[in-house]
């Protein structure tokens, strides 16, 4: 009787060995090589898993005894070499990475050469070690050395190697080599080397990687396009990343929640909620199921450009299906109110977001004090900053900044410049924006040599100050009649590499155009052109009323043009500028025109053109539209008076 051939009771006649004692390596090899020979994979390799994790009678067999016993029994009683690939697979799914790696070298000394699928593994799973991908590498080089033939898989898994280790151009240059090396990259390939690039933020790498992949006849993948859009958004060019998202439908792959939730967040950071409202909605129409990331993203949208009722109202719809709002959420749509100054709500929320068991950190409560100092209750801040401190959260600069933009706005510069000091004591740099406040508030009080004085010390400090800083400076020069020295500040930037903004020469202009010096403004407005500066809606506002001022209505006419022709849109003061100064001109065509126009934008005259148009049409005949001008006037008179203002 060949009992090799009969496996079930071989395997009968094991289990009752093993309950009077553990089996020998010997025996439990001869049992591995016939379940291999009588395919039954599932047993070796719980032989071979339970062999590490249990007691032996021979003691503590290391791998190499192991091994040569298995090669020992091989002679006798195996079948199928592939017994050694399962012996180093169990290795690895037990990781034991460096004992599989010598029993690598020595199969080979034995003349065992493993399956390409079991150095794939040993490759794969080395990759996701600490310091994997390195090794990776290592392994990927030897291995080749003695013969290993590495496919597509292979590469694959090298390419992603090299692209957590930054090394996203060397995998570009490895992806290029395998078609010379008789291997052909795939989808996978592409798309790892197109999400490293994506991940370093290297955009134009990324799209010349997807246009080759095309070219190859391959479509890209859900993963390659997600790396795509997700880089877009960052780089706040939302729109392409659109057009990337109906390229991706359009090849009938669709985007999951993560990838609507990506353009959501990055068309909320550029003050586009139409567009991310719009996203949201095609979620609901495609059955996607928004979470919580989705909500927020949207929510934080809403509350940076002002519309905290519609960010309220998402939140409880949010919570009505059942998702729970953590503390970024609450801390979103409390700054949302405090910068709508609605701070009863905030408080609201703040005490509801405790009751639920969450607990506000620093950001929450620089929300809310930012929000109680712009309402200018700066004492009630600096108790919740006592709170903030028996609490044990330490205040952050933001914290710090808050409470004194609090007292800037409240008129008490001391205090403000006494926080200062106390925030150098508490090891807390002023930033900045702290200096900007500060230097804000004295240019706002006429103290121009104290904000100058600020200006030195910041950059004695090496904070680099922003345009916004300048600015301040700007216009406090401006507003105090110093325009020579707005003049060599802005002479200085430019000199110093600084670049102005539209804000930077609005000061200037509006200063000139009060002092009635129209050539001055307008040589401003051009060296504006000159140093590629666009003008703003404020510049053609302000120079159309300072042209109308001095009675220069043709070049007041044509900067209404130009401005109208880029989208921007007159104020209620320039329309009455440009009407009155028409009026004096005896333009009554072109004033009649702004006039109607006005009225159909429900933009209300100054009683003065109501007047003048009641009388004009009077003295045409036209009564009716005489009396309902006349009413007009009398309900804008009412409504001025109301609100405190003069007919």
């Amino acid at each position: 009787m060949d009992i090799k051939t009969d496996y079930r009771l071989i395997v009968n006649l094991f289990d009752w060995s093993c309950i009077r004692r553990y089996p020998s390596l010997e025996a439990c090899c001869i049992l591995i090589q016939i379940a291999v020979g009588a395919n039954d994979l599932e047993m070796a390799q719980k032989l071979l898993h339970e062999f590490w994790t249990k007691p032996s009678i021979d003691g503590n067999i290391s791998v190499s005894q192991f091994l040569e016993k298995l090669i020992y029994t091989y002679k006798d009683w195996g079948s199928d070499p592939y017994i050694f690939d399962i012996f180093f697979q169990s290795l690895i799914e037990d990781g034991h990475l460096d004992d599989a790696r010598k029993a690598f070298d020595k199969m080979l000394n034995y003349g065992v050469v493993l399956s390409l699928d079991s150095c794939n593994m040993f490759l794969s799973r080395l990759s996701k070690e600490p310091d994997g991908p390195k090794m990776s590498l290592k392994v990927f080089c030897e291995f080749s050395e003695v013969g290993i033939q590495w496919n597509t898989v292979s590469y694959n898994i090298v390419i992603h190697s090299l692209c957590q280790l930054g090394k996203t151009k060397e995998a570009h240059k490895l992806l290029l080599q395998m078609d010379l090396r008789g291997c052909i990259p795939d989808s996978v390939s592409y798309s790892t080397v197109i999400n490293g690039y994506c991940n370093q933020g290297e955009l134009n790498s990324g799209l010349n990687v997807v246009e080759n992949m095309q070219q190859k006849g391959l479509k890209p993948n859900a993963f390659t396009f997600n790396s795509i859009i997700l880089l877009l958004c960052k780089s706040g060019k939302v729109l392409d990343a659109e057009k990337v998202l109906r390229e991706m439908i359009s090849q009938g792959i669709f985007p999951d929640n993560a990838v609507y939730t990506t353009l959501i967040d990055g068309f909320s950071k550029i003050g586009n909620t139409a567009s991310a409202s719009r996203m949201y909605d095609e979620i609901q129409s495609r059955n996607i199921i928004p979470d919580l990331i989705t909500y927020t993203a949207l929510i934080c949208g809403f509350c940076q450009n002002g519309k905290v009722a519609e960010a309220d109202h998402l939140f409880c719809e949010m919570l009505n299906i059942g998702l729970k709002a953590d503390e970024f959420t609450y801390t979103t749509l409390i700054d949302g109110y405090c910068k709508a100054g609605e701070i009863e709500k905030a408080f609201s929320l703040h005490n509801e977001m405790i009751q639920v068991g969450l607990i506000p950190n620093v950001v929450t409560y620089t929300a809310l004090v930012d929000g109680l100092c712009k309402q200018g209750e700066v004492d009630t801040a600096n108790e919740l900053l006592h709170e903030m401190c028996e609490k044990g959260l330490v205040l952050n600069i933001y914290t710090w900044n808050a409470l004194l933009n609090g007292l800037c706005k409240s008129g008490n510069i001391e205090q403000a410049v006494k926080l200062m000091k106390d925030m150098e004591v508490a090891k807390i740099g002023p930033d900045v924006y702290t200096y900007t406040t500060l230097m804000d508030a004295y240019c706002k009080n006429g103290e121009m040599v104290m904000a100058h004085q600020l200006l030195h010390e910041m950059l004695q400090k090496r904070i680099k100050p922003t345009v916004v800083t300048f600015n301040v400076l700007m216009n406090g020069f401006c507003t105090s009649g110093m325009l020579e020295d707005g003049q060599k500040l802005l002479n200085w930037m430019l000199e110093k590499g600084i670049t102005p903004n539209s804000t930077t020469y609005n000061s200037l202009i509006k200063q000139y155009c009060v002092r009635n010096d129209m050539h001055s403004a307008t040589e401003v407005y051009r060296g504006m052109y000159n140093q590629g500066v666009t003008p703003d809606e404020n510049t053609y506002n302000i120079l159309i009323r300072g042209h109308c001022k001095m009675r220069n209505m043709k070049e007041a006419w044509f900067l209404h043009k130009e401005m109208v022709d880029k989208g921007f849109i007159l104020t209620v003061e320039t329309y009455n500028a440009l009407i009155k100064g028409f009026i004096k001109r005896k333009k009554y065509m072109e004033a009649r025109e702004l006039f109607e126009e006005m009225r159909k934008k429900e933009l209300s005259p100054d009683t003065d053109i109501y007047c003048t148009f009641a009388e004009m049409n009077y003295e045409e005949g036209n009564v009716d539209l005489t009396l309902v001008l006349c009413d007009e006037a009398v309900e804008k008179s009412v409504s001025d008076n109301s609100k405190g203002g003069r007919t």
